[in-house]
């Protein structure tokens, strides 16, 4: 999700399910106002939320640009016939390895 997107999101839906540990931050002082006054504009959503719908989206938009790396195996066609090689770079660690966190957070979620 872009963050333009989060102001749409915060006027009409609900938090997403939270995970078991809590992660505490220090913010600069000019952040801390800025989702301050957020938290002012949009009142339905707490502080935390917040910052969580904001970390969410910058996480996308990291993911998003994280270089493709073309490794020499052929993965897939594309609806061309084109072959699709596979990812070797950056983006495809980033993936595996949130795969591999999200797995343990969920059954650390449900103990």
């Amino acid at each position: 999700m872009s963050v333009k997107d989060l102001i749409k999101q915060w006027e009409e839906t609900a938090p997403q399910a939270l995970t078991a540990r809590e992660y505490k931050i220090k913010l600069p002082v000019r952040d801390a106002a800025r989702v301050a006054a957020l938290a002012e504009m949009y009142p339905q959503r707490s502080v935390m939320q917040i910052l969580t719908d904001l970390l969410s989206s910058a996480l996308d938009e990291i993911e998003e640009g994280l270089p493709y790396v073309q490794g020499a195996r052929i993965i897939a066609e594309d609806d061309q016939g084109d072959p699709i090689f596979e990812d070797v770079g950056p983006t495809s660690r980033f993936r595996t390895l949130s795969e591999e966190f999200m797995q343990k957070l969920n059954a650390e979620r449900q103990k």
